[in-house]
């Protein structure tokens, strides 16, 4: 039974409120005093703010706002600031209200968007209220994690609803709020409703916190032998996390049986080579890592055997604040200042509180714990002047450590301040963009009326609004310059006096806002190139967003080969730093898509508001034939593989989404096909919850602790054949460079080590001086297989000079250990002329 079978015949306040705290109280939940007043004065119809702590229910209140809005018969949209957030509230709400009453909105994903309750994030909330204003349909806003109100790049899109819906109620949640008495007297003045605030300190787990001066080694053994555990510690980079998780492998963190424990849950749970066997021997001693830069589906173990109570030290950065699903005890702070992008600071009130209100588990806590470290330098300096005792000579003769150059300090008065400080308060980060008048010129009424109230009624000071209105004004006239709008001399049926010329998709600015530019470029290209399909993925990868730790790699990559080639022509070290100074990642199509971009513009200046960046991150994979875990460790991205991936997966599906049927060559087809095999087989978690979310009624199963297992690899023939040819044409790439060592690496369990490769290949170079690596080397004309029940056995002949192509590698693929491994498994044997 579903809570939408709860919905009173009546929907007057009493009967709501008892038909919601019955259904809790049959769910064997007790409110909390705030949850209470929260629910009366949502039921009530008054905008509320609730301000409490994490974990104190603030869920269970928008579950009865939307309760409220259904039985009003009118609609309710929750907004948050991440689309895993989303996602995870999208699933939680189909199973309170049943899936057929519950729609999601993320931009790259829609499901029942007709129903009355949507998830969505910020931005497609601010697109609806943009294009709909108050003819918007939803009663009911819940607006999640509120404090990204004070976002310096996003905070526009949650400031929005407040000032374009004033039909609306409103829910603002967060832990970390601050003084709200600005946006109480602001909904009230727009809304006519009145505003609650409901606040409170009280946690239902209280904290403790406490500044340590001891070691963190010490310090963590002391909470493990106190029960304190789990503990997460705090890092500020990904790197610390790491290294600090595994300097602690030498504490005895879980005894025989929880090791044993974790070994069960784990279960055939596949591990990729670099990290994945990091991450393996730390979590089967008691240790988990936790960061952004990890692939889903480690994160996702993590949070299982945390779940489960078998990880009693979680080393993380401080991005715990949003969205993670890990129960801890004790937040363990292992410094007070942050680099933020710009410089290094202390922490704000704000983070601190975001950060340690994590501690404390409801239902398994009495008090939540939160310890302080105290900088290393001062940590050291206390062990120096406690080993020197009371004795004042001896105290005096301890020379005491400095601290780091540049370090931004932090004590005991650091973190009191912390401690009792109320958060910041929200500034607002309003900001005007193409989109955002496109949205209001498309719907009813006066543009210029609806602009001038965003202009002018939103919260930014008088000196930014003028800049605002300035940049508005611009963007009006480069849109009408450009035919986009056209004035009109009368106002038409449905009051407006500027109209669009174009037809947009509602979600035009949202999910690949450069798409159609990319389908515009595409024309540019010659079909009958060589290069034509990875062209085809150029143009697709310069429309999204950069990966920047990858391009920073392949940066210092080519740097690296530039140097090695400069020293070996002798050009001296001044004239190579200068000309360093010109080389970069590769940056495919420049040129032409540079100049196509601007001609683009003219007609289309809303895509100013995104940048086209031409990189190559998918194409330089398949150019290089390399597996996931190949290409990690060749650019050494080890701690940024879940970047890697989901940039892969996003241009996956942006070459599903984007490239016309009548575009697609065999080639291309075989490269999408490739990619998107590689991103499931490194990850399934990342396709299959976008293929579960775009097609609900689908039978894919969701992820079970200790099994990762994606479909078999050899189910897709069409990408299957694409991962056996670059295993073959890596080793013609390593063969054609005489690089016998690499090959012997690849290849010694089959017997074929460096010698083996190298006297194969010498009857070869005598006869030819080099082997063909181009298109038509790599090309399927070259690449011979029969496919048999249990192998494939494939000849991949070499391009020589003459062009006889005579010689060749054959080798076997075996395809159970394939399915297995999660890619071609290739074995050697033989290197011959036919």
């Amino acid at each position: 039974m579903t809570l939408t079978d709860q919905l009173p015949q009546t929907a007057d306040p009493d009967s709501l409120y008892e038909a919601f705290a019955g259904w809790v109280q049959d769910g064997g939940i007790s409110l909390y005093p705030a949850q209470q007043d929260a629910l009366i004065e949502v039921v009530s119809g008054s905008n509320v703010i609730l301000a409490t702590p994490t974990g104190s229910g603030k869920s269970l209140v928008a579950a009865g706002a939307h309760f409220a809005a259904l039985a009003d018969g009118r609609r309710s949209f929750y907004s948050a600031p991440i689309k895993a957030l989303v996602s995870e509230k999208f699933f939680a709400l189909c199973d309170i209200f049943g899936a057929e009453n519950v729609g999601m909105m993320t931009g790259d994903s829609s499901v029942n968007p007709e129903a009355p309750i949507i998830c969505g994030t910020a931005e497609v909330l601010a697109n609806i209220a943009l294009r709909d204003g108050a003819a918007c349909d939803f009663r009911f806003v819940i607006m999640d994690e509120f404090h990204f109100y004070a976002d310096p790049e996003r905070g526009w899109a949650w400031q929005v609803p407040l000032l374009e819906l004033p039909d609306a109620q409103f829910l603002l949640m967060s832990a970390t709020l601050g003084d709200v008495s600005f946006f109480e007297k602001d909904l009230t003045r727009r809304t006519g409703r009145t505003t609650a605030v409901v606040h409170s300190t009280e946690r239902p787990v209280p904290l403790h916190y406490s500044y340590v001066l001891t070691p963190l080694h010490e310090t963590l053994t002391e909470l493990l032998t106190t029960h304190q555990a789990p503990v997460y510690i705090v890092h500020f980079t990904q790197a610390s996390a790491i290294e600090r998780a595994q300097a602690l492998m030498s504490i005895n963190v879980s005894t025989r049986a929880e090791k044993d424990a974790i070994a069960e849950l784990i279960g055939n749970f596949r591990f990729s080579s670099g990290f994945g066997k990091t991450l393996s021997r730390l979590v089967r001693h008691g240790i988990g890592v936790h960061h952004a830069g990890m692939l889903p589906k480690y994160r996702r173990l993590v949070e299982q055997l945390a779940q489960a109570g078998l990880l009693k030290v979680i080393c993380g950065t401080d991005t715990l604040g949003v969205g993670i699903n890990v129960p801890i005890r004790t937040v363990v702070f292992t410094a007070l200042s942050k680099y933020d992008g710009i410089k290094t600071r202390h922490l704000k009130a704000r983070e601190f509180h975001q950060i340690a209100g994590r501690a404390g588990r409801a239902g398994y806590d009495t008090v939540g714990s939160v310890v302080v470290q105290a900088p290393d330098h001062v940590v050291e300096n206390e062990k120096a002047l406690a080993k020197a005792g009371d004795d004042p000579k001896k105290r005096r003769r301890v020379v005491r450590k400095k601290p780091p150059e540049g370090f931004v300090s932090w004590g005991t008065a650091t973190f009191e301040r912390l401690v009792s400080a109320e958060p910041e308060p929200l500034t607002s980060s309003f900001a005007v963009s193409h989109a955002m008048l496109l949205n209001v010129i498309s719907r009813p009424g006066d543009a210029f009326v609806a602009m001038r109230h965003l202009l002018t009624d939103n919260h930014e000071s008088r000196p930014t609004q003028r800049k605002l209105i300035h940049r508005a004004i611009a963007i009006y006239r480069a849109l009408l310059a450009a035919g986009v709008v056209e004035k009109l001399d009368e106002p038409d049926a449905q009051g407006r006096t500027v109209r669009l010329t174009v037809d947009l998709q509602f979600d035009f600015a949202l999910n690949q806002p450069l798409s159609p530019f990319a389908l515009a470029a595409f024309e540019l290209l010659d079909r009958e190139s060589e290069t034509y399909a990875l062209d085809m993925a150029s143009i697709v990868e310069s429309t999204l967003d950069d990966p920047r730790q990858v391009l920073s790699a392949q940066r210092n990559k080519a740097r690296g080969e530039a140097v090695e080639a400069m020293k070996a022509e002798g050009i001296e070290y001044e004239q190579r730093m200068t000309l360093l100074e010109d080389v970069t990642y590769p940056r495919p199509l420049l040129e032409l898509l540079e100049a196509a971009y601007g001609m683009y513009r003219r007609g289309h200046p809303w895509v100013a508001d995104h940048e086209l960046s031409t990189k190559t991150v998918a194409r330089d994979m398949y150019e290089r034939a390399m597996t996931f875990t190949e290409y990690i460790s060749f650019y050494q991205l080890a701690r940024s593989e879940g970047l890697v991936l989901r940039y892969l997966a996003d241009a996956y599906k942006a070459l599903k989404q984007t490239v016309p049927d009548e575009a697609k060559t065999d080639e291309l087809i075989d490269l999408v096909e490739w990619l998107g095999e590689l991103v499931r087989q490194t990850d399934n978690s990342l396709l299959d919850e976008w293929e579960r979310l775009r097609n609900p009624e689908a039978e894919i199963a969701a992820p079970v602790p200790g099994d990762d297992r994606p479909p078999a690899v050899t189910s897709n023939a069409r990408a299957f054949r694409v991962l056996v040819r670059n295993e073959l044409f890596r080793r013609v790439e390593l063969a054609a460079r005489r690089r016998y060592f690499d090959l012997g690496e690849m290849d010694a369990e089959s017997g074929w080590d460096a010698t083996a490769w190298q006297d194969a290949l010498r009857p070869y170079f005598d006869e030819h001086n080099d082997i063909g690596t181009g298109a038509n080397a790599r090309g399927p004309a070259l690449l011979i297989i029969e496919q048999l029940a249990d192998r494939w056995n494939v000849r991949q002949i070499l391009d020589d000079p003459a062009g006889d192509h005579d010689w060749g590698i054959s080798a076997q693929v075996d395809l159970a250990a394939s399915d297995e491994a999660g890619t071609a498994v290739v074995r050697i044997v033989d290197v011959n002329q036919l």
